[in-house]
């Protein structure tokens, strides 16, 4: 019996022999073919109507002749690719959210999405706190200081950092990355702070849940964990900041639309913010000339705080779960479109 094919399309980052790999026992029950996209070498981009994705068209279109099941990271999956992959059934991302599908057109033509939340939020907590101290203490700077000869030991009172242990963090967002910022906060001994009027807090999480206007009045240091939606754009712009006490720290590691760069900007020339630091942008990678570059008390990384071995061995993982999940007739943990299920289990 001719076995169905399955694409594992990884990259640089998550390998496509790692997707064969958790798979285990599942992979003898297909074909399996392996390929590639050169993210992250290359930048993640739009394709056609998608968002954040590597490769091309053309690579899919000719990869997914044939193929019923496709696991892949950031491979895209437009309506042109659809149009041309009629015997695709099942599109599993390796990512928290499916952006670079067309999950309409997928909808459309009956092909299940899945995808793995969280799979990074261990990953991009740690970073967050990282960021957090190195702009509380000023890490970055110091660093370069000594590697060009300066031995800049000379804190004031008005250059000294501050300490986590008496400080009140707010986190404007609370789902799986905000949850795990606030327990290694808590571990620190610093005070917690929550915005997120979808999230249910329980007493023992040891965080207080506050209006946003409460939480930019009383934080130290600002964290974003909020979703990219309508709601969230924007939603700490020239207002909020305005709001900030004088020295304060704002930390983004979640989406660049959250946060009104310019402002962040201005409110660092003026001394208002003590630093901010950064790993996504509106406009990645960053345009050559960005005032950003200029500004020493801002500290940036280039989109990795979710790239860890673990979180790549986690994603994969997640993906061969939902495909067993599939192939035993049962409900997929993590569906863009339950609606296809529904109508494939009738």
């Amino acid at each position: 019996m001719t076995k169905q094919k399955l694409l594992a399309i990884g990259d640089h980052f998550i390998l496509p022999d790692l997707m064969r790999s958790s798979l285990g026992d599942l992979a003898q029950q297909f074909d399996v073919l392996e390929a590639s996209t050169p993210f992250p070498v290359e930048p993640f981009r739009n394709i056609a109507e998608v968002r954040e994705a590597s490769g091309s068209e053309e690579q899919m279109i000719s990869l997914l002749k044939g193929v019923s099941i496709c696991i892949a990271h950031h491979a895209p999956l437009t309506k042109h690719i659809i149009e041309n992959a009629p015997d695709l059934k099942l599109f599993i991302v390796c990512r928290g959210g499916p952006v670079n599908v067309n999950v309409r057109a997928a909808t459309e033509r009956g092909i299940l999405i899945a995808y793995t939340p969280a799979r990074n939020a261990a990953a991009t907590a740690e970073h967050t706190i990282a960021m957090m101290l190195s702009a509380m203490r000023s890490i970055p700077r110091a660093d370069a200081a000594i590697r060009q000869g300066q031995w800049k030991g000379d804190y004031t009172w008005s250059t000294a950092g501050f300490e986590l242990e008496t400080a009140i963090v707010g986190l404007i967002g609370y789902g799986a990355i905000g949850r795990i910022v606030a327990r290694i906060l808590r571990g620190f001994g610093a005070t917690v702070l929550v915005y997120d009027p979808y999230a249910k807090i329980g007493v023992e999480e040891d965080v207080r849940q506050v209006e946003l206007d409460e939480l930019l009045d009383c934080s130290n240091v600002i964290s974003l964990h909020a979703r990219e939606t309508p709601e969230t754009q924007g939603i700490l712009g020239v207002e909020q900041i305005a709001r900030l006490q004088p020295g304060s720290i704002v930390v983004n590691c979640a989406r660049g639309s959250l946060m009104d760069y310019d402002a962040v900007a201005n409110a660092l020339l003026s001394g208002h913010l003590y630093a901010a630091a950064a790993d996504v942008f509106p406009v990645e990678p960053l345009p050559p000339g960005s005032p950003l570059l200029e500004l020493p008390n801002f500290i940036m990384t280039p989109h990795i705080a979710g790239g860890t071995r673990q979180a790549a061995i986690k994603a994969t993982r997640m993906a061969a779960d939902e495909l067993s999940r599939y192939l035993k007739g049962e409900s997929l943990r993590y569906c863009a479109n339950p609606e296809v299920q529904l109508t494939q289990s009738k």
